[in-house]
């Protein structure tokens, strides 16, 4: 046997102090990883912006995340291989041959523990905070292992070109967006966020990713005026209609002239009467002279952009066309915070915002032109809004017809009833979601 002073000797200790060390420096990749990679990057723009140097750093290191990760798994890999080598080094010495399965089980347990679950656990505590720490330390680890990480790199790129894979190094596993969009998903279901808050700010974010065609009002829906119209009745149509702004078209409704405003026509009308103080001097009235250039936009625009033109131009009021130039509808400022805000009435308004409250079966009848977006943001549904902007339009898309009054329908887990057509629209529906289907196994 041999002498234990001559084991537990200087270079014993020595390897035991460097394993050690090793598993320092692995626990320390491990936490980094995981705080440098579920930091939020706005917190870390904030504590930047207050003077945090480390988060700067933090902003910089994982502005390249392939690179960033390629370093730290080196590292990693690295101190893991060499501390087990040591190890099964040091425990063959002490033990023998059986000192091979001794080294296994003992620094499983020490990398576990002490490298990976305990830094780990930490840094996604305070994710930002670990972030701004070893930001500049593993800055200088990815400077120096960067000509091995490059060659990695283009060996990995390699492999997963041959199947057909590209990589982006530049782009982020989330964008900011879908950041903020899970955030808000969390916290509502958390009850930190009001369901009002969140679908405001998903309006909000949403902007971008929809049209004009999406919201706008369908011409079928707009109110007109007729250019050929006695000036008399135009007046009476004006001050009869709930909308400040009218278009106004000749001869047909493609043909859109103007777009009058109801100050407008009042201030020249009350100017025309008083010069001539003639009440006749009505009839000669000429309405085009007082409208305005009718102001045209495709359909596909985006609305974030649709609303930027509008604050541009100072006008709330555009007309929707198609590729073709053919008028499609017309759309409003007040309807694109409409999406943000959700519906907004005043006293003028004869289409009451629709309260959707459930009869006793549990069915909602709702408007036929209602939109998907309104129904699922009211009622919290998950109806499907890629085939048809409104209620009516995904009947219509589900059962490939224009169904009669009375025809029911199932689908995406809800049913459909028509209660009312209108020669080829359907104007009102009865709604509700299915009950799940019990579970008939034995």
């Amino acid at each position: 046997m041999d002498d234990p002073s001559s084991i537990l000797d200087s270079a014993f200790w020595l390897t035991v102090v460097a394993i050690l060390v090793l598993l320092m420096l692995s626990g320390f990749f491990s936490g980094s990883e995981t705080a440098l990679t579920a930091a939020s990057r706005a917190k870390l723009h904030s504590r930047a912006d207050r003077g945090d140097a480390g988060a700067k750093a933090a902003l910089q290191v994982t502005a390249d995340s392939e690179r960033l990760i390629g370093a730290i798994l080196l590292g990693n890999n690295v101190v893991n291989i060499l501390s087990a080598s040591l190890a099964t080094a040091l425990f063959t010495r002490l033990l023998g041959s059986s000192g091979v399965a001794m080294a296994t089980l003992v620094m499983t347990v020490l990398v576990l523990i002490f490298s990976e679950v305990m830094p780990k656990t930490y840094a996604i505590s305070a994710p930002e905070k670990v972030a701004a720490m070893v930001a500049r330390p593993i800055r200088w680890v990815t400077l120096i292992l960067s000509p091995i990480v490059t060659v990695v790199r283009l060996i990995v790129r390699g492999i997963l070109g041959l199947f057909g894979l590209k990589t982006d190094p530049g782009s982020h596993m989330f964008s900011l967006q879908e950041e903020i969009e899970g955030a808000l998903s969390i916290g509502h279901a958390t009850g930190a966020v009001q369901k009002e808050d969140r679908d405001r700010l998903l309006g909000a974010l949403d902007l971008g990713n929809r049209t004009v065609e999406e919201i706008m009002r369908h011409r079928s829906g707009i109110q007109m005026i007729d250019a050929a119209r006695p000036p008399a009745e135009i007046l009476d149509a004006v001050l009869a209609s709930p909308h400040t702004r009218l278009p106004v078209f000749r001869d047909e409704r493609e043909n859109v002239v103007g777009v009058i405003h109801a100050k407008d026509l009042l201030r020249a009308v009350n100017k025309s009467l008083r010069e001539s103080r003639d009440p006749s001097a009505l009839q000669k009235f000429d309405v085009t002279a007082v409208a305005m250039q009718p102001y045209f936009v495709p359909e596909t625009t985006a609305l974030d952009e649709q609303m930027r033109e509008f604050l541009k131009r100072r006008t709330h009021f555009a007309l929707v066309v198609d590729e073709y130039g053919t008028l499609r509808g017309l759309i409003t400022l007040e309807d694109i915070l409409e999406e943000i805000v959700g519906e907004i009435t005043d006293e003028h308004d004869t289409d009451a915002d629709q309260t959707l409250t459930p009869n006793g079966q549990g069915d909602y009848t709702v408007d036929g032109g209602m939109t998907i977006r309104d129904l699922n943001r009211q009622l919290d549904w998950n109806l499907p809004d890629d085939e048809a902007n409104t209620v009516a339009g995904l009947v219509i898309h589900m059962a490939q017809s224009i169904p009669e009054q009375g025809q029911v329908f199932s689908f995406h887990g809800y049913r459909f009833e028509v209660l009312a057509r209108r020669e080829n629209r359907i104007t009102r529906l009865r709604v509700r979601p299915l009950a799940p289907v019990p579970d008939g196994s034995d």
